[in-house]
């Protein structure tokens, strides 16, 4: 094992809110935004259901600048089941995607930074990087200025897996999906899952 690296659950996962979260980012210019369940739950303009983490992404380049800005807290690159300190100067390397958030003092986790590909001006899925969008048609506000990902992008990294909680999340979601959204998300299912079970249903 890498020196410094630690078993996943070494520390409890005590997620903040995306408004601390926020709060800990206002004034950055970086493009960031909350995804995952988060994401649903600020585009309802409600929390659904329960959340075990914290996810949001930011741009490779901006990495640095994103964990200035995150002061306090300590930062590991998350891989195959580990999770090894990143000193102060260091970057993840290139395959690594994730860099979870440790807050030392609370000994437990406070967020799961995504490394995302794309540009400030487009979005780009990150299992398919070909598969882009303007990034001002995938990223909302909400009613408090919080940035997240859109239903259409959230569910479609959801489909992968379809475990309950997305499977529920879909469901929460359709109902009031715009047709434009629904109509991307039929489109990219059908390139990267094609016979997925949502497919007819969007």
């Amino acid at each position: 094992m890498k020196k410094d690296a630690v078993e996943a659950d070494s520390y409890p996962w005590q997620c903040w809110r995306p408004e601390e979260l926020a709060r800990r980012l206002h004034g950055q210019a970086l493009p960031w935004c909350v995804v995952g369940g988060w994401a649903l739950d600020l585009w309802h303009g409600r929390q659904t259901r329960e959340h075990e983490d914290l996810e949001f992404t930011v741009l490779r380049e901006d990495l640095a600048a994103c964990r200035h800005a995150l002061a306090g807290l300590s930062f590991y690159a998350a891989g195959d089941g580990r999770v090894a300190a990143l000193r102060a100067d260091e970057a993840p390397s290139e395959d690594i995607f994730q860099v979870w958030c440790l807050e030392t003092a609370a000994g437990c986790w406070r967020a799961d930074m995504m490394v995302e590909p794309g540009t400030p001006a487009v979005w780009a899925y990150k299992r398919e990087p070909a598969l882009t969008r303007p990034r001002q048609e995938m990223v909302g506000l909400s009613a408090s200025g919080i940035p997240f990902l859109l239903p259409a992008g959230v569910l479609l990294f959801k489909a992968k897996y379809r475990r309950p909680k997305d499977e529920q999340d879909f469901e929460l979601a359709l109902p009031t999906l715009p047709a434009t959204e629904r109509a991307w998300l039929r489109q990219a299912l059908m390139r990267l899952h094609p016979g997925h079970e949502w497919i007819g249903r969007c």
